[in-house]
């Protein structure tokens, strides 16, 4: 669907919509890379504003998930992303609200926590940081002040129409609104290519976990084969997760398929809202008859809105490839390392997983942050510049709070520099490091703890 520019429209008369906020760095979404950002950018001495769409933090991670995959490494459980999202992690142990469980597929331990609780400790994080945030606020537009450079975001509100102006920009809105509206070009959905399928999550009540976690996932994901082929149940995918919570007898299941959606597209998304939940009824009623464990559960939530793994890849100065991902590649300018395998969940009942050999890690270059042609501009989370394949390995939660902590550290840089290219990437990776981000082997190079209390 064609973006229909409000500044097109209105030409030089958009000059003439009231700025109503002005700071040294806007950052656009307020998922996990967004408050991460905000955060970095705000200790780093810069005023900051967040722009959210929603009345919540925390994106898929308060909105769709109870999981951060990405901090250890499949096998040799290396610890590779430290920093804010060490902050986060150690508020939600503090208040025994998470704990580490290893993964369905080998893919490294994920830090299972209380989605109500991660949001109060964002809420704490980001607004205690100094941060002014704006809910219920939706970025529609920008306009620049010159070629490459955006002067300000338009944003809709209860208040109406108005601009936020600053030198810097972060946009962390998973979709890569901002730098689209800005002129950037980009994969993925929008530009004919096939992205990965959507889901929505669920949480099922009274389960008894000890019988559910006897039973093999090899035998559930048979059960769901058999289930599907018996007619009686439309189940699109016949595997995925459902695991305990940090809630007694609570368990949240991630099994639901939604394919061939462009996810910026609001058509085929609220299609899509529609049929993620309608395959939730199919997969609960399934656990329930078939599944031990489940005879006695209930539905009791479904996820605030249908997960997106995938929508608009931005052009970047660099483009991290499946190659760089397999080979466990290292770079000059790194900014945040991973180790997780490619999961490629682009259609068909079950999914694709690529590991990287010897449970290597490889590093996220500055480079894939800043989108071509943009001077002021940098995009953190799922929107970074990378392939199909390359994207479906870091696109996971801890990356993208490594990611914004990078991202925001050199904005608050970027405004003085006159923006990011202009920021020595030593001096950030500095920052970073002594912030406690792992840019190297852990306890190695470029690596040493956070000073800061969990």
């Amino acid at each position: 669907m064609t973006h229909v520019s409000l500044v097109s429209l209105l030409g030089e008369r958009i000059h003439d919509v009231p700025v109503t906020r002005r700071a040294d760095v806007v950052v656009v979404g307020g998922g996990s890379a967004g408050c991460a950002a905000a955060v970095a950018a705000r200790r780093s001495g810069a005023s900051v504003v967040l722009v959210e769409k929603s009345a919540r933090l925390g994106g898929v991670g308060t909105a769709v998930l109870d999981t951060f995959y990405g901090f250890y490494t499949p096998g040799t459980n290396r610890k590779v992303v430290g920093g804010i999202g060490d902050e986060v992690v150690g508020a939600l142990m503090g208040r025994d609200a998470a704990f580490i469980r290893p993964n369905t597929y080998g893919a490294g331990s994920g830090v299972t926590y209380s989605p109500e609780a991660l949001l109060t400790v964002w809420d704490d994080l980001v607004a205690g940081s100094g941060v002014e945030v704006l809910f219920h606020s939706l970025v529609v537009d920008v306009a620049k002040v010159s070629e490459g450079r955006v002067g300000s975001v338009l944003v809709a509100s209860k208040n109406g129409i108005g601009r936020i102006s600053a030198p810097v920009f972060v946009d962390a809105s998973g979709d890569a609104d901002l730098s689209v509206f800005a002129g950037a070009s980009f994969d993925g959905a929008g530009a004919g290519e096939k992205v990965q399928a959507l889901t929505t999550t669920f949480r099922l009540a009274n389960v008894d976990t000890e019988a559910a976690r006897a039973f093999p996932k090899e035998e559930l994901f048979a059960a769901m084969a058999e289930a599907a082929a018996s007619g009686a149940y439309d189940l699109p995918r016949q595997e995925g997760s459902i695991h305990r919570t940090p809630v007694a007898g609570v368990s949240i299941a991630n099994m639901t398929r939604v394919e061939g959606v462009d996810p910026t597209d609001v058509a085929a998304l609220s299609r899509a809202e529609i049929e993620g939940r309608r395959q939730v009824g199919e997969y609960a009623r399934f656990l329930r008859d078939r599944v031990p464990g489940y005879q006695r559960s209930e539905l009791v939530g479904i996820g605030v809105r249908i997960g997106v793994r995938e929508s608009r890849r931005v052009h970047g100065d660099y483009r991290l490839t499946a190659d760089d991902v397999l080979a466990a590649r290292r770079f000059d300018d790194v900014i945040a390392r991973c180790g997780a395998p490619i999961e490629d969940h682009s259609g068909g009942t079950d999914t694709v997983w690529k590991y990287i050999p010897d449970s290597g890690v490889y590093d996220i270059p500055y480079r894939v942050l800043l989108p071509q042609g943009l001077e002021n501009v940098a995009v953190a989370g799922r929107c970074l510049s990378a392939t199909h394949e390359a994207h479906a390995s870091c696109r996971s939660i801890a990356q993208c709070l490594a990611m914004g902590q990078a991202a925001g550290t050199a904005a608050a840089l970027a405004v003085g520099a006159g923006g990011f290219r202009a920021v020595p990437v030593r001096l950030l990776q500095d920052r970073l490091v002594d912030a406690g981000a792992v840019l190297g082997e852990p306890a190695g190079e470029l690596s040493r703890p956070s000073t800061r209390p969990a």
